[in-house]
């Protein structure tokens, strides 16, 4: 079944591999395979890697064994041009092997990785911004092949351009199911003493079906435009399979052959763990040197983050990581709370995970859809981002809750987000709020450019005013003209106030209407507003 799934993605999402071509496109993957004779499929005894390099600048990459005689060695070309590569192996039959290829200009599509932009924020690779709408299926990739289709095909109609994934198999109350193919070779299966069964991995010996299988969803999400913000630990095994209870030496193997295998693909972002302060054994220390690891393993320097459980804040500051990964809903909740944490790190804040959408009796899974997009808007009018997830449960764990297996969205938040993102798009950069200590409901995202929230609160009227402060942007000037829009943020409707409104001198560091004209607003929650200068 699960070299059917492989094929399935393949066809269905062309993948984007050169396989020693003499052309690729710039961010696109180039890889050199080799052949050696490995009768006993060891993982350890070869060494290879490659130096890929132009005039200007060079990346030593990791070469890895994929089975069945097969090396292999990925590349991701940032430039144009002509490039060159030349082998490093401890076997002759894999040293010094040379050779040269063009990178072409990407295709439309092809934007390249996502980086971190003006300290708080995220863009591609050529630039275009990138604002992170997030979900979550923690396990989906290891559930059954159609529920895999059917998970990709809702994402294709979603609008989310991220989704938190796991690469371990995840043993939850309402996550039981067993994979069909796991990342060790398994070496034998043991009874304890109360006859239940044990699964004793081979930890030499990596599964390359598994890791292939991996490959072949990361390529099908890139093709919907989704980043694969992937799980590398987490605590949710409870000694079922014990892949959570890994040596240090395992462990840092186990990144090395993930990264040498997946640092080509322009999608990936590294998430250290789903709350690591709940993996047992394991120190502060020893995540420092798993996320320092990652980071010399990856010769591209994709997004690393780690996520603790509800308030569990790590050191964002250490250089490993590129922004903040956090739990905790409290932040959103609140007028004034979700951007403070910008000001801590000075780094991009992701609200990862604010409770979800659904009806569990645990409390972070029983947001209702409106709540859920609310706390989404406020992180977003913070200049921060918050990550979606739905957890509805009808029958019993063997439903396909969406936050756990993906499958197809039962709640309704999901199509407010979208319409959340194509608002935050449209406009000319990152939202911030325009005067951060003092005005929690006014965005800025420019010279002239603003969203006002209003949240629960509901009021037929809202006298028009702004803060004299916009950020960095400069300070408004007494005549400036502004258009207004209503924004049904439930509904996602929005309609044009016909008037034209036009600012007075500044009165306690704001400026209103030089005719104190006021904008009628539906007596209803959930309202924004777009103001735009004329």
């Amino acid at each position: 079944m699960h070299c059917l799934l492989i094929v399935f993605l393949g066809t269905l999402f062309s993948l984007n591999i050169a396989r020693a071509q003499q052309k690729i496109e710039r961010w696109s993957r180039f890889e050199l395979v080799f052949t050696h004779s490995n009768p006993k499929e060891s993982f350890n005894d070869v060494q290879l890697s490659a130096r890929f390099y132009n005039k200007d600048t060079s990346f030593v990459v990791a070469g890895f064994y994929d089975g069945k005689n097969q090396y292999k060695i990925r590349f991701m070309p940032n430039e144009t041009g002509s490039w060159s590569y030349a082998t490093s192996s401890n076997v002759s039959a894999l040293n010094k092997k040379r050779g040269n290829f063009e990178v072409i200009a990407p295709g439309s599509h092809n934007h390249g990785m996502v980086k971190v932009s003006d300290t708080y924020n995220f863009s591609y690779a050529d630039g275009k911004r990138y604002y992170p709408f997030g979900t979550t299926a923690y396990a989906w990739n290891h559930m059954g092949a159609e529920l895999q289709k059917a998970t990709l095909n809702s994402l294709k109609n979603a609008g989310f351009n991220k989704i938190r994934m796991c690469v371990f198999p995840k043993n939850y109350d309402l996550v039981k199911e067993e994979p069909e193919i796991y990342p060790y070779v398994l070496r034998e299966v043991k009874k304890d003493s109360e006859g239940k069964e044990l699964k004793i991995w081979d930890f030499d010996r990596f599964n390359p079906e598994f890791f292939q299988r991996l490959e072949a969803q990361i390529e099908a999400l890139d093709q919907l435009g989704i980043e694969a913000d992937l799980i590398l630990f987490h605590p949710y095994d409870k000694g079922r399979w014990g892949f959570d209870a890994m040596t240090e030496e395992v462990n840092v193997r186990y990144i090395k052959y993930l990264t040498a295998r997946l640092a080509a693909y322009r999608n990936i972002w590294w998430s250290m763990a789903n709350e690591y302060d709940y993996v047992a054994n394991r120190t502060v220390a020893q995540w420092d040197l798993l996320a320092k690891t990652v980071v010399e393993s990856d010769p591209y320097r994709h997004l690393c983050s780690i996520h603790g459980s509800t308030a569990a804040y790590y050191d964002y500051w250490k250089p490993e990581f590129t922004h903040a990964s956090i739990q905790d809903e409290a932040p959103v909740m609140y007028w004034g709370g979700a951007t403070i944490l910008r000001n801590v790190y000075h780094k991009p804040i992701l609200y990862d995970e604010v409770g979800y959408e659904g009806n569990l009796k645990n409390r972070w899974g029983r947001h209702s859809p409106e709540e859920m997009t609310y706390l989404v808007w406020m992180g977003v009018i913070a200049g921060t981002y918050v990550t979606h997830g739905e957890s509805y449960v009808f029958k019993d764990h063997t439903d396909t809750i969406f936050w756990a297996k993906g499958g197809t969205f039962k709640g309704t938040s999901w199509k407010r987000i979208a319409f959340i993102r194509k608002l935050v798009e449209e406009g000319p950069g990152p939202l911030e709020l325009a005067d951060i200590s003092r005005d929690h409901r006014t965005s800025t995202a420019g010279k002239g450019y603003y969203l006002i929230y209003f949240g629960k609160e509901m009021t037929d009227s809202w006298q028009f005013n702004l803060p004299s402060k916009n950020a960095g942007y400069g300070k408004l000037k007494p005549g400036t003209r502004f258009k207004v829009e209503i924004i049904d943020t439930w509904e996602m409707t929005i309609q044009a106030v016909p008037q034209i409104f036009e600012i007075s001198d500044l009165n306690d560091y704001r400026h209103y209407d030089k005719n104190l004209k006021r904008v009628r607003l539906p007596f209803k929650p959930y309202i924004a507003l777009r103001i735009t200068e004329i």
